[in-house]
């Protein structure tokens, strides 16, 4: 999991474009979101490897998988986000509880 964190954080770094796609557009500053949530995927992925962290870096994950939720939302919604993603309306849908799985997976993280 951290490995995949800190690879997902730094795509938000080098196709923020891909990412902004998805971002709802009434939210501000939304170039500087992207990689905010990549500079926490990233350094809260890399928190996962320490067991003096770990619990931490998963609380931070969590917070952030529901943080980010709203992007989903809006990629499951918007028929422009899915072209520009060229995703079908169905794989936008499905996908949405991938990230209660993902937060279930941190969740798992944090006991000892």
């Amino acid at each position: 999991m951290a490995f995949s964190y800190m690879l997902v954080g730094t795509t938000h770094f080098l196709y923020p474009s891909f990412f902004l796609k998805i971002m709802p557009p009434y939210f501000p500053i939304r170039l500087e979101l992207v990689y905010l949530s990549g500079f926490f995927e990233c350094v809260l992925g890399f928190f996962l490897f320490f067991s003096k962290t770990r619990k931490l870096a998963s609380y931070g994950l969590i917070a952030l998988l529901i943080a980010v939720f709203p992007a989903n939302i809006y990629l499951a919604q918007s028929i422009e986000a899915q072209q520009a993603l060229e995703i079908s309306s169905i794989m936008a849908v499905v996908r949405l509880p991938f990230q209660f799985l993902f937060i279930w997976i941190a969740f798992w993280f944090t006991k000892d």
